[in-house]
């Protein structure tokens, strides 16, 4: 009788090494991961879109307030109604703020690393920074509607002339852009207190916020000369 010999069992394929700090992920960044492998706070094995969708958000707010800087060197150009106003000396203040901010937030982040790396042994301290950052944003919105009320105290509002109305309509739209950013920041925070923070969302907040700062110079600038 012939005899059914059983083709070879195939040999288990070894399972994929979890990456350490410092390796690079499919998305091009790096993960935290402690060195004693154990997962304390922040977590990244897959690729997220959070690195890509930021640069997608911050080049369409770049398009928008190009349109509207557009708008505001034409309506200028063309109008014979346009008074010249003072900015209102808080808008320094405000300036000095979100610089400021964007200091802290990079403090935080340092933080951050040294507290998954080992060299920290706990989270307070990261967590104290990005607060620090969230009340420097809050202040800075603070002193934004600050300026406005000065305005109308100069009896300039909104409708008053050109000038007025475009003042109000660039502060207001990067308020509100600033505004999701403190919304980006305290979801930030919440995940680290959790354990399920992702380097990729920490990157991604932190490119939005110190873009908002330097388009905050970029208004301050046009608008310093402009009006």
């Amino acid at each position: 009788m012939a005899t059914t010999i059983p083709p070879p069992e195939p040999e288990a394929l070894p399972l994929p090494k979890r990456p350490q700090l410092g390796d690079v992920g499919g998305s091009g960044g790096h993960d935290f991961v402690p060195t004693d492998g154990s997962l304390r706070a922040i977590d990244q094995y897959s690729p997220a879109p959070s690195s890509s969708a930021i640069w997608v958000g911050i080049a369409a707010i770049c398009m928008s307030f190009a349109a509207l800087t557009s708008a505001l060197i034409v309506r200028q150009g063309a109008s014979s109604d346009w008074r010249h106003l003072t900015l209102p000396p808080i808008l320094f203040f405000s300036t000095l703020v979100i610089l400021v901010s964007s200091g802290t937030l990079e403090v935080a982040r340092r933080h951050v690393a040294a507290f998954m790396t080992g060299r920290a042994s706990h989270v307070e301290s990261p967590r104290r920074w990005l607060y620090i950052t969230l009340g420097l944003g809050l202040l800075f919105v603070t002193s934004q509607y600050m300026a406005w009320l000065q305005l109308r105290s100069q009896g300039l509002y909104l409708a008053t002339n050109p000038n007025s109305s475009f003042f109000y309509l660039f502060t207001a739209i990067h308020a509100l852009h600033v505004l999701g950013g403190l919304a980006g920041l305290l979801r930030v925070i919440i995940k680290l207190s959790h354990s399920t923070l992702r380097r990729s969302t920490l990157d991604a907040t932190a490119y939005y916020w110190h873009f908002m700062g330097v388009l905050w110079i970029y208004l301050f600038v046009l608008l310093w000369m402009r009006i």
